[in-house]
């Protein structure tokens, strides 16, 4: 068949020793490494399987049509977009590495290999929706997910209107599949994760190991993950014991990640447990600031961190790279417009008392903003 490739002639079907068993170490990640130093993440081989949920009901692949994911070979996201879920789904992968990132030419690759569905990180849509789309053709597209961070709202809208495509964000780890997302079987809420997937059992715990009433913040947790072995859901942190005692407790996985829940059932993010703002007495989620600042038109990028003060504890510190191809530049009179601005959209306490004009993001490899990092440069 044209295409393929003849099976060696002396190929022989393992055995013994040789044959691998579902529990067997299949392969070992690193982590990205944006709250400290980078893990090592083994999953066995049923870590492709859980993939299928990730492919087929949240990225919306077809049998036999082209998916792309916008991400290197040799990151986790790879797993997560470009073989196992969407291969065993059946779809064609359209594979593209790009040495440094150009919207220019992501929009012409979109429209060249005439894509049925496409996912990406926040990162890479918000430097799309600022070119000119008006005269892009994306009628091959079915459906567009997006990974990676939180989805700002402002990226949401802007995206849907111009082009008509929804964002059909997803949330997961290195360590998992899938964990929550915008499933086909219930509409979008705009600014919404979606809710939990149904291969695992999750719940937002506090921090004494409770379930979450509605509305209230909690760690997303899969619970009884030691004794369920969920498909899709890694098995240890390779000789990393200290990492395996702070995220794993009494059976149950801790992710790490703050959450709350709405009385529909639809999970709003918050961010990571250690990028959460103590401002007197007060717990703000920088993703709430961030999402604020990205409706203005003056901002491009964003990150939203706790800086030290002496009175109150923590203060919010908005770093900002500005849209400097519409017209604006750092001036004390844009970070009062700014404060204002995030003031009226969430709440007074909310705003950052602190604007620093940034020309760039400290980023991961993987393209995560490393809020961490800032944090470290502000307390020394």
């Amino acid at each position: 068949r044209r295409g393929y490739q003849a099976m060696p002639s002396d190929w022989r079907k393992p055995s013994g020793q040789d044959y691998a068993c579902l529990h067997d170490t299949m392969l070992i990640y690193f982590s990205s490494g944006t709250a400290g130093m980078p893990k090592m993440v083994l999953h066995d081989f049923t870590y492709p399987l859980g993939h299928i949920v990730t492919a087929k009901y949240w990225q919306g692949v077809q049998d036999g049509k082209l998916h792309m994911t916008a991400s290197d070979s040799g990151w986790a996201k790879f797993g997560w977009g470009k073989i196992y879920g969407q291969w065993l789904c059946g779809a064609v992968i359209a594979a593209y590495d790009m040495e440094h990132f150009s919207p220019q030419k992501m929009l012409r690759i979109i429209q060249k290999m005439r894509l049925t569905t496409f996912c990406a990180p926040p990162t890479i849509y918000r430097f799309l929706i600022k070119e000119n789309l008006a005269d892009c053709d994306f009628s091959s597209i079915k459906q567009c997910s997006i990974a990676g961070e939180p989805l700002n709202p402002e990226v949401y809208n802007q995206w849907l209107k111009l082009t008509g495509l929804p964002l059909v964000e997803g949330f997961g780890q290195t360590e998992s599949s899938v964990l929550i997302a915008n499933f086909p079987w219930f509409p979008i809420k705009p600014g919404s994760t979606g809710k939990f997937a149904p291969i695992y059992d999750i719940e937002l715990l506090d921090e004494q190991g409770r379930p979450c009433e509605d509305g209230s913040e909690g760690i997303i947790t899969i619970r009884n993950a030691a004794k369920e072995r969920f498909v899709g859901l890694f098995r240890e942190y390779y000789r990393d014991p200290d990492a395996m005692a702070q995220s794993w407790r009494d059976g149950n996985y801790s992710t790490g990640d703050v959450a709350w829940r709405d009385e529909d059932g639809y999970i709003w993010f918050l961010g990571r447990n250690d990028d959460v703002i103590k401002c007197s007495g007060y717990r703000i989620g920088p993703f709430e600031v961030e999402s604020a600042l990205m409706e203005h038109p003056a901002v491009l990028e964003c990150a939203v961190t706790a800086a030290p003060d002496p009175v109150r504890g923590q203060v919010v510190k908005a770093s900002i790279v500005l849209a400097k191809n519409r017209g604006y530049e750092a001036s004390p009179e844009l970070a009062k417009a700014l404060q204002d601005h995030v003031k009226r959209s969430t709440a007074p306490y909310k705003y950052p008392r602190i604007v620093e004009f940034v020309d760039t993001l400290p980023k991961s490899i993987s393209g995560k903003i490393m809020r961490k990092s800032i944090r470290e440069k502000d307390q020394s």
